[in-house]
């Protein structure tokens, strides 16, 4: 695994990631989840769901960038993330957290290509400029598919952490625990990364769009300590 794929699973990278729960503060706060046990079925679910597809258009950026492409695909990419993510929060989260990485990876590995994405999408989403920043660094589609399969499960197991004060050995052991699902996601992802990105596949996570939705009512009401 290249040293950009580290670098962005890196909770240190300063991408925006830490101000992100991946729902598990509006679960918390619902009793849905209260241990590690709990934790662990949280993070495989929301890595089938939402980590798949993340991880499907991180490797489809990588592999455009890789390649070159025109200015148009861009925008063809970040629409189709957009429509296959329902949830109009999870939609903001994405692209705020899109920016922080942004920001930081434009001041390590600048290139033409982040000048293209964001002309052609202001707020690209964040598997997107993940793609572009893992390809500018010269990491395989693989490489950044599983970065953002990893990213999706580490904000929550972390989370976790901080909400509810469980043992971070125990959460963390947890986490390791996925590395085989997320092998199998991250393969999955290499293999459909020059579909064309209409074709791309829409995994589905009604419960985590429920949970988000809440979340974004409940932090208008009151402070919460996660953005999403």
């Amino acid at each position: 695994m290249g040293i950009a794929a580290l670098a962005l699973a890196d909770s240190r990278f300063p991408g925006g990631g830490h101000a992100h729960s991946g729902g598990v503060e509006e679960a918390a706060s619902r009793g849905l989840v209260n241990s590690v046990a709990d934790l662990r079925e949280f993070m495989r679910g929301r890595l089938f769901g939402a980590g798949s597809g993340q991880a499907v258009f991180a490797a489809a950026a990588t592999h455009a960038a890789l390649r070159g492409v025109h200015t148009g695909h861009w925008a063809e990419l970040d629409v189709e993330l957009d429509a296959r993510t329902p949830s109009p929060a999870q939609r903001e989260a994405s692209r705020a957290q899109g920016k922080g990485m942004l920001r930081a990876g434009r001041a390590a590995w600048p290139s033409p290509t982040l000048t293209e994405l964001v002309a052609a999408t202001p707020r690209p989403h964040h598997p997107i400029v993940l793609g572009v920043l893992a390809a500018t660094a010269g990491s395989s589609p693989r490489e950044a598919a599983l970065t953002a399969g990893y990213l999706a499960i580490s904000g929550p197991a972390s989370a976790g952490i901080r909400l509810l004060g469980l043992d971070p050995f125990a959460v963390n052991a947890a986490l390791v625990e996925l590395s085989a699902e997320l092998d199998e996601i991250a393969d999955e992802a290499a293999r459909l990364a020059g579909t064309a990105p209409a074709e791309l596949p829409a995994p589905g996570a009604p419960a985590l769009d429920l949970l988000a939705e809440a979340h974004d009512r409940h932090h208008r009401e009151e402070v919460r300590l996660f953005a999403s």
